[in-house]
C-alpha cells in the first residue's frame, strides 16, 4: 500500500514539474514590443516620405514623370510670388489661430480644473465640448456654411436685432471664416494638454500663494 502510494506521488511530481521554457532578455523583450509599431511607421510613413523626396527631384511634363536630379522644383517652390504669398498667409492664420486658442483653451481648463469641484461634472463638462470631434473635421467645417452665410442664422439675427440693414458678406469665404473654423478645430486640443497639466498642480500650493500675496 505505501510502495504505491510512493509510486502515485512520484507520478503526480513529475506531472507537475514542465520544462522551462527559455527566457529572453530584457532587450529582446524592448525590441519586440517596438518591432510592431516601428514596422508600421517605416512602412506606411518613412518609406512614403523618402519615396516622395526622390521624386521631387525628377523632371516632368504633362504626360509623364522622368528619373532625373534637378532642383528646379524647389526653385520653383521657393521663388514663384504665388508660393511665398501661400506661405505668408499660412503662417498668419497659424500664429493669430495659435494665439486665440492659447487664451480660449487656458481659460476653459482653468475653470475646470480650479473652478469645478466635482470630478463628475468636470468630465460630462469635457465630454461636451468633446462632442462635435464625433464628426469629421471636414462635416465640422462645412457646417459653418450655413450659420456664416448671407442667410444664415448669424446675419439673420443681427439684421433682426436691427444692428445692420444688410448681411455681412466678410463672415464666410473670407479670412475671418478660416480662423473660426480653425479655432473651432483646434480649441479643444489645447483645452486638454493645459487641463492635465493644471490637474498636477497642489491645490495646497496655489493657497499658499494667494495667501503669501495678500499679505503684502
Amino acid at each position: 500500500m505505501t510502495s504505491s502510494l510512493d509510486a502515485i506521488s512520484t507520478a503526480l511530481q513529475r506531472r507537475r514539474v514542465r520544462p522551462s521554457l527559455p527566457r529572453l532578455s530584457p532587450r529582446a523583450v524592448s525590441w519586440l514590443q517596438v518591432g510592431a509599431l516601428a514596422f508600421v511607421l517605416v512602412v506606411l510613413f518613412a518609406l512614403p516620405t523618402v519615396l516622395f523626396l526622390v521624386v521631387s527631384f525628377f523632371d516632368y511634363d504633362r504626360t509623364g514623370i522622368y528619373p532625373a536630379f534637378i532642383l528646379d522644383n524647389y526653385r520653383d517652390l521657393l521663388t514663384t510670388p504665388a508660393t511665398i504669398r501661400v506661405y505668408l498667409s499660412s503662417l498668419k492664420f497659424a500664429v493669430i489661430v495659435w494665439a486665440i486658442t492659447l487664451l480660449l483653451g487656458f481659460n476653459i481648463a482653468y475653470f475646470l480644473i480650479f473652478h469645478i469641484r466635482s470630478a463628475a461634472v468636470r468630465t460630462v463638462l469635457f465630454l461636451l465640448c468633446a462632442i462635435p470631434f464625433w464628426t469629421s473635421g471636414i462635416i465640422r467645417a462645412i457646417a459653418w456654411i450655413p450659420f456664416l452665410g448671407r442667410n444664415g442664422a448669424l446675419n439673420q439675427s443681427l439684421m433682426f436685432l436691427g444692428l445692420t440693414s444688410k448681411p455681412l458678406d466678410f463672415l464666410l469665404f473670407s479670412d475671418f471664416a478660416v480662423i473660426v473654423t480653425y479655432i473651432n478645430l483646434f480649441t479643444l486640443l489645447m483645452v486638454g494638454p493645459i487641463a492635465n497639466s493644471l490637474a498636477k498642480i497642489d491645490p495646497a500650493l496655489i493657497e499658499a500663494v494667494t495667501i503669501s500675496s495678500s499679505s503684502r
